[in-house]
């Protein structure tokens, strides 16, 4: 199947892109940072950007599934990226008509599911990531009051670790769920397998390996 990915140069994004090869897929990889992406036969790279509505149309116009994996590396400045790729999804998806799933990473903090953390993490999170996770409240926010086919992906913290396809996939939250650390190989996994089969649509799974 086509599968494109959004945002990957890096990161799970990056990941995703050897993944989803591993996997016999035909990949077409959009990035404003191409350098990082591998030389393959079954990879259509596009540079550009996630806000820019003719490289994102140029991306997932013959998409058989979408992966949204969009970071900002280390930064923990407060963003506008989230929000306004989400815009611009909704944007393309309308003039296109598209109605493949888009599977979207955001992470476990965003919108209700703070209120799971533990006090460690809550307090990180006010302490150096609020305005990160604000603004992918935000894309989650517009992305599901569109007309996209949507499913918002929730790991825990990441990790460096290698790809293990162990973990636990959360669907019901509630008190002491206890999403821990998970590595990003096995984030992209999830993220690839979902795009192959979406069973979790107009859901928020989290992830986590522990």
């Amino acid at each position: 199947m086509n599968i494109a990915i959004i945002g990957a140069s890096a990161g799970v994004g990056l990941l995703c892109v050897e993944r989803a090869l591993e996997r016999k897929h035909q990949v077409i990889a959009l990035s404003r940072n191409t350098e990082t992406l591998p030389s393959h036969p079954d990879l259509s790279i596009i540079k550009g950007s996630a806000t820019n509505a003719a490289d994102l149309k140029r991306a997932i116009e013959h998409a058989d599934a979408v992966i949204v994996a969009l970071g900002t590396g280390s930064s923990t400045k407060a963003t506008t990226l989230y929000s306004d790729a989400a815009a611009t999804l909704i944007q393309v998806q309308k003039e296109l008509g598209s109605t493949v799933p888009f599977i979207v990473l955001t992470g476990f903090g965003a919108g209700n599911s703070g209120q799971y953390q533990n006090w460690f993490l809550k307090l990180l999170f006010k302490l150096l990531l609020g305005a990160i996770y604000q603004n992918k409240t935000r894309m989650e926010e517009l992305i599901a009051g569109s007309a996209i086919r949507w499913e918002f992906v929730r790991p825990g913290m990441l990790t460096n670790k290698p790809r293990s396809e162990k973990y636990r996939v959360e669907t019901k939250y509630r008190k002491g769920m206890n999403i821990g650390g998970i590595a990003r190989a096995d984030v992209a996994d999830f993220l690839v397998k979902q795009a192959e089969n979406p069973t979790e649509l107009g859901r928020y799974p989290a992830l986590s390996n522990k």
